[in-house]
């Protein structure tokens, strides 16, 4: 499992902005510190409430100088009608291959439900040199993170 003190995996994968553009992690470091908000699927009940939690937050994100990403398993096409749905400013990454679930560790799936590979609700904070300086993972998707102490990670890596 990816943890604090690791180098961050990089990636390219589709960014939904309300376009889909290309994001590659190392291509954007200077962004950092970056909240990597793994969900496991976009129009859940708390995927969208900690989703828009991070919404209700981003101006104190933005005061850290911390960019804010989500991350899912959904197609980049989904994740536009989710963020237009719940007026979501920052952006969300497609992970529709399973490769950053796979990479970060934080593969679950939900076998009475026939739905495999999404990802857990986890947390990562990455810093301008590409360090993982923050990690929560949670093995019960019903949980949401602590914000407060997300924050609280964003300003010690800026």
């Amino acid at each position: 499992m990816v943890t604090t003190g690791d180098d961050a995996p990089d990636f390219t994968a589709p960014l939904a902005t309300g376009d889909i553009e290309s994001f590659t992690l190392s291509d954007r470091l200077d962004e950092a510190p970056i909240v990597l908000a793994f969900f496991p699927g976009a129009f859940t009940s708390v995927c969208t409430a900690e989703m828009c939690a991070f919404q209700d937050r981003l101006s104190a994100f933005d005061d850290l100088d911390t960019t804010v990403y989500g991350v899912s398993r959904d197609s980049p096409f989904t994740l536009n009608e989710f963020r237009e749905q719940n007026d979501l400013e920052f952006g969300l990454i497609s992970d529709y291959n399973k490769e950053l679930v796979a990479d970060y560790d934080v593969e679950m799936d939900f076998d009475d439900l026939g739905v495999y590979g999404v990802a857990k609700r986890s947390v990562f904070v990455v810093d301008g040199d590409g360090e993982i300086t923050y990690g929560w993972v949670s093995d019960d998707p019903g949980v949401e993170p602590e914000y407060d102490e997300i924050e609280q990670a964003a300003a010690d890596a800026a």
